[in-house]
């Protein structure tokens, strides 16, 4: 499990061209529901693949090629337990990025402007 006490970056560290197009194809990877419920699921406890298929309640087949394209980008890992594959967040920083947009997500849209 990813320590959720690690600090955060404060300020927007120096990109290059090529890390600008990583950080925005980690957005659309999230951006799709069904890759995000996937990455949800592992939030707090490392999942096997058939239980995240059917918590998305997608087929195993397509369960895997997202899970595929989340391990590509370093948004979840893999370790194998004998004969099971077991899928987990990659960091803290990916933890961080999830939990801070879904508390933003809880906050009522009439909170008054800074």
């Amino acid at each position: 499990m990813t320590d959720i006490q690690t600090p955060c970056c404060n300020h927007l560290p120096d990109l290059t061209d090529e890390q600008h197009h990583r950080l925005a194809s980690i957005f659309r990877l999230l951006g799709d529901e069904g890759r995000l419920q996937l990455v949800l699921a592992c939030i707090d406890t490392p999942q096997p693949v058939t239980h995240l298929a059917e918590l998305a309640g997608m087929s195993q087949p397509l369960t895997s090629h997202h899970l595929r394209q989340l391990r590509e980008a370093r948004i979840l890992k893999s370790n194998r337990h004998g004969k099971q594959v077991l899928y987990e967040l990659d960091d803290h920083h990916i933890r961080h990025v999830v939990l801070d947009l879904a508390s933003h997500v809880l906050e009522p849209e009439d909170r008054p402007s800074e």
